[in-house]
């Protein structure tokens, strides 16, 4: 077996599609097909079943992944290892713009202080897309909110973070029932439901919702007195410089979960992320 068939067997596993894999690949669907076929025909049994949606592991399959994630992951820390100025250790962190703003890079910068030798890179996005990317290995961990029915990935680390209502200072708490609601275009996003959720218990009955992209656009459009939101404490006490915004600390906290891909061997970079999230 060569380590470039198992990449690309690799890939169809996780992407469970051999037109995704290639196309994430930047090869032709044929040439996929074709060292799937070489491999199958090289260990003598299926790798994967076809069917509508693309195709699935056989019990062999599963085993001959488990094994490819284990000889990717070993050779990477061997380099590492071995010449650690051209092969340093590498660390991929998702979480949404509201997680990232504030609190992931406090975390990346103490850990950094004690493991220099390691490139981190955050990629921010959705839930759902940052669940994706779990799953298909993009992320080697990433801070999610809520449920999730990915069985192939586990909670490491918790914590909980407090929440803040901000409104535009000329209005009154009291008077919000008249305020504009503004959240993020993610309907999945927890600070939107939870938004929602305020407005519903304080008889703000068919509110006007104003949605938004960015972080940096909600916070601004309360600046401007357009209407209220809800943030992370973290983010909201960060930008407290905006004088003509107000900040109300709620009883409610949220759960941010660090979630893995479950797997038996994982990069000791990350096992070494874990354990300063669990000591912090």
């Amino acid at each position: 077996m060569e380590s470039h068939d198992l990449w690309i067997f690799k890939h169809v596993a996780e992407f469970q599609s051999i037109s995704k894999a290639a196309e994430k690949l930047g090869y032709v669907q044929p040439n996929v097909s074709q060292r799937i076929k070489n491999l199958e025909e090289e260990l003598g049994v299926r790798l994967f079943m076809r069917n509508n949606r693309g195709v699935s592991l056989t019990e062999e399959g599963n085993i001959l992944l488990e094994y490819t994630k284990q000889i990717f992951l070993l050779m990477n820390e061997s380099k590492s290892l071995i010449n650690p100025k051209k092969w340093r250790s590498s660390l991929t962190i998702g979480a949404s713009q509201t997680i990232s703003a504030v609190k992931i890079p406090q975390l990346i910068s103490s850990f950094l202080n004690v493991h220099k030798n390691v490139d981190i890179k955050i990629r921010t996005n959705d839930k759902q897309r940052l669940l994706e990317m779990l799953s298909y290995g993009e992320l080697d961990g990433g801070f999610i909110t809520g449920t999730h029915n990915y069985s192939q990935l586990e909670t490491v680390y918790s914590y909980f973070e407090k929440i803040v209502l901000i409104s535009p200072k000329q209005s009154q708490i009291e008077n919000q029932h008249k305020q504009m609601l503004i959240v993020n275009s993610d309907t999945n996003c927890i600070y939107r439901k939870k938004l929602l959720d305020f407005s519903s218990k304080n008889n703000i009955h068919d509110p006007v919702i104003m949605e938004f992209d960015s972080l940096e656009s909600i916070l601004q459009a309360v600046h401007d007195g357009l209407g209220i939101s809800i943030l992370p404490a973290d983010v909201a006490y960060s930008r407290r410089e905006k004088k003509s915004v107000q900040f109300q600390e709620l009883d409610e906290t949220i759960k941010i979960d660090f979630v893995i891909q479950h797997r038996n061997q994982q990069p000791q970079m990350l096992k070494k992320f874990i354990r300063f999230l669990q000591e912090v």
